[in-house]
């Protein structure tokens, strides 16, 4: 499950960045989407793994502010 927790997450990074300088409706949908499924894995891991809760709530917080900032910037150029 971790496999496919980095793997989403990755790509959700790639997707949002992809966005960021062409943005579309269609490729902010996905990264929604990606988004929600990356939480979704890494909730599941959380409750399923032990692990330092700290260290895993820093980097899924670094990873929600780098994605929120893609998403916003994306939006503002399509609303342009």
């Amino acid at each position: 499950m971790l496999i496919v927790h980095i793997l989403v997450a990755l790509t959700s990074l790639i997707v949002a960045g992809f966005n960021a300088f062409t943005p579309t409706v269609e490729k902010l949908r996905l990264t929604y989407a990606l988004v929600f499924a990356t939480l979704g894995t890494g909730t599941y891991l959380i409750v399923t793994t032990p692990a330092h809760m700290l260290t895993t709530c820093m980097e899924g917080l670094v990873y929600i502010f780098v994605v929120t900032f893609a998403i916003v910037y994306s939006t503002n150029k399509l609303s342009r």
